[in-house]
């Protein structure tokens, strides 16, 4: 009996350590030893980025650990490739595939904001697929009206493009919107309210709403906190406005 609860304690504290840690497991074949792999992220100014940790490829692979204070978007620059592979880091066990010939094909997995990144980008590009689709069967036919100066033509095309970027665009919103209101655990939820934020002509009291159903680990994030911020600076009137339930002043 005594080994059963030794042993179950013993496995509570591991799981209990690997919640407050992250393991990036990297996969990365074709890649010759010795190959640096860099963990990037932006900078806290917002300009450029600044690296986080360094290792190297060894037989295909490559092993990041550490902890993370919280969600926040990180990126895997390897040398060698074009590109790189931007992905959640926080705490957890974190598996990254790196797609040597297409940096932008690699696979991450492992962690409830990553799996929800991936799935999130996934419906995006579907949202999107109409216009690419567009472009591609349209690049040659435009290129040959720029080329004979067929401004009908042009002018036809770029009316139909128009077209679908803004029913895609509309769609994109909405699924923006929905995605935030239905994942109040999601970092991504707290990235688009903060995006929603910056726009002029928004609905302080949706983006409010939107703001307190998000989880209290969202909330008390760097994203999650400057959201608050903005609503409460939306909520100051403006230089010349009149303050709620102040009369306007008599006129003789």
């Amino acid at each position: 009996m005594k080994k059963i609860i030794l042993f179950l304690t013993a496995t509570a504290l591991l799981t209990s350590c690997s919640k407050d840690k992250y393991t990036i497991t990297g996969e990365a074949p074709g890649f010759a030893n010795g190959k640096t792999v860099i963990m990037q992220t932006t900078q806290e100014n917002g300009m450029g980025l600044i690296a986080v940790d360094t290792v190297k490829i060894e037989n295909g692979k490559f092993e990041i650990k550490g902890k993370a204070v919280e969600p926040s978007f990180h990126m895997l620059q390897i040398e060698g490739a074009q590109g790189s592979i931007p992905f959640i880091l926080e705490n957890g066990d974190i598996k990254i595939v790196v797609n040597k010939d297409t940096i932008q094909k690699s696979k991450i997995s492992g962690t409830y904001n990553n799996d929800e990144y991936v799935k999130f980008n996934e419906e995006i590009i579907k949202i999107q697929k109409p216009l690419m689709d567009f472009q591609t069967a349209n690049m040659q036919k435009m290129q040959t009206a720029q080329q004979t100066k067929d401004t009908a033509t042009i002018n036809s095309l770029m009316k139909e493009y128009t077209k679908i970027q803004s029913e895609i665009g509309n769609s994109s919103k909405t699924k923006y919107v929905d995605y935030a209101n239905t994942h109040p655990k999601a970092l991504i939820s707290a990235l688009i309210i903060q995006s929603m934020t910056n726009d002029p002509s928004v609905d302080s009291k949706k983006i409010e709403t939107m703001y307190n159903g998000l989880d209290e680990s969202l909330k008390n994030s760097k994203p999650g906190k400057a959201i608050k911020l903005k609503i409460a600076q939306l909520k100051i009137p403006s230089v010349g406005a009149s303050a709620p339930g102040a009369a306007a002043p008599a006129t003789k």
